[in-house]
């Protein structure tokens, strides 16, 4: 089991968040500007009592779930951007999950009983409020209520011209990066206590897991929208840059469907979202990974459900889809699985006996040792005979279309590859 520290200070703080609070009573929902400017002070106290001391105690659970109600339901810019850095902030400075300090051997995860969290796991949250969880007001994230979001930016991301996002759209996109950091503070910490003792609960009970191991979403659906926004955020991203380069009147005068401000955001909104998706796979596939050591050790049971592995509808999806492939390429970064998705890529769905073809150019070499073990060349090399094969491939059957994989596709794959050695 999990140890509980109180570290976020037992002492009594119901006087401060009482007079905090008292800023914005009975201003929850109204939309003008003396309620934004009351909203802005009280975002201001909440950092002054929390973040601007040295030693200063975390905001309570109000103060919290106060600060996330604005970003939520504000129609200001300023007070979406000043919400969401704020949050993320108080994140970084107490995260609710950490490593104990008594070393490897006895290491777990210490998690802040009575900390806030923007997530919520409970069968008690009725079907009313999950069928307009995107836009409700108030109430935790399940994972219902994070389904939906992912779809809505889906649909923003596919169909909405970047240059005229509205306020809803980058609402939408700071709320996400704000519930993936948060996803990451508790999943990393846990993961690496996972590593070090092999105690498959400390991966189970993470926000990760619960998560995704909902019975409410579909959990193929919802993968497959991760991957449409992340290719989808590179494929805007150069007609993006054009558009604002080119549109400094409309900058100067903006419609009334525009906000000088949000345009201005896009840019760096657009990047920390797309950062925000790679971190979400990168954790999915680490947790599959642990989720195998844990099965192959017979640590789960049937409680733990069965989910196919990201990796492989990640590979099914580049599959069938090229234009994905490409942006996918471009814009993944983590070494570990990128490498992992390419080779297992090549390994699936290109024919062995096609990748051993002789070359003229760099012959492949696959060299035995006495006992008939394969030396394993450098990852250089495995890269230059792919391109090789592929060459001979071409020089042999013209150009007949015998890769699911196009030509640039490929090169672009094993240029990476060689670049990451």
């Amino acid at each position: 089991m999990e140890t509980f520290c109180s570290r976020r200070g037992s002492r009594a703080r119901g006087g401060v968040e009482e007079n905090i609070l008292a800023i914005i009573d009975g201003n929850d929902s109204k939309d003008t500007q003396d309620a934004n400017d009351d909203r802005i002070v009280f975002l201001q106290a909440v950092r002054a009592a929390s973040l601007d001391q040295d030693k200063a105690a975390p905001p309570t659970f109000k103060m919290c779930e106060a600060v996330f109600q604005i970003l939520r339901v504000v129609k200001s810019p300023e007070l979406i951007m000043e919400s969401f850095r704020l949050l993320d902030e108080i994140e970084k400075r107490f995260p609710r999950v950490d490593l104990s300090d008594k070393g490897a051997e006895s290491s777990q995860p210490m998690v802040v009983e009575e900390a806030w969290s923007p997530f919520v796991f409970s069968s008690d949250i009725t079907a009313g409020k999950e069928d307009t969880a995107g836009e409700c007001s108030s109430g935790p994230f399940d994972s219902a209520v994070f389904y939906l979001l992912i779809q809505d930016l889906a649909e923003v991301i596919n169909t909405t011209k970047f240059s005229t996002l509205d306020i809803k759209s980058l609402r939408k996109m700071l709320m996400f990066q704000y519930l993936i950091n948060v996803l990451e503070g508790d999943f990393v910490s846990r993961n690496k206590a996972y590593e070090e003792t092999m105690k498959w609960m400390f991966v189970k009970e993470s926000l990760l897991s619960m998560l995704l191991s909902s019975r409410r979403i579909s959990y193929k659906v919802l993968m497959k929208d991760c991957l449409s926004i992340m290719c989808g955020l590179c494929q805007v991203s150069g007609e993006l840059d054009n558009d604002l380069a080119s549109s400094n009147s409309s900058m100067e005068k903006p419609s009334q469907h525009e906000d000088i401000a949000v345009v201005l955001a896009l840019p760096e909104v657009r990047n920390a979202t797309r950062t925000a998706m790679q971190k979400l796979l990168t954790m999915i596939m680490d947790l599959d990974m642990s989720r195998k050591k844990a099965d192959s050790q017979g640590s789960t049971t049937r409680a733990d459900g069965v989910r196919t592995p990201l990796i492989e509808i990640i590979l099914d999806e580049l599959t069938y889809d090229t234009d994905m492939l490409s942006h996918f390429l471009q814009t993944y970064s983590e070494p570990k699985w990128k490498l992992e998705i390419v080779m297992q890529y090549f390994a699936k769905y290109t024919a062995k006996a096609h990748l051993s073809l002789p070359s003229p150019h760099n012959e492949v070499k696959c060299n035995f040792d006495s006992k008939d073990k394969v030396k394993r060349n450098t990852l250089v090399e495995l890269c230059e005979n792919l391109i090789s094969a592929y060459r001979s491939l071409k020089s042999s059957y013209g150009k007949m279309e015998i890769l699911p994989l196009g030509k640039e596709a490929l090169f672009t794959a094993a240029a990476i590859l060689s670049m990451e050695t």
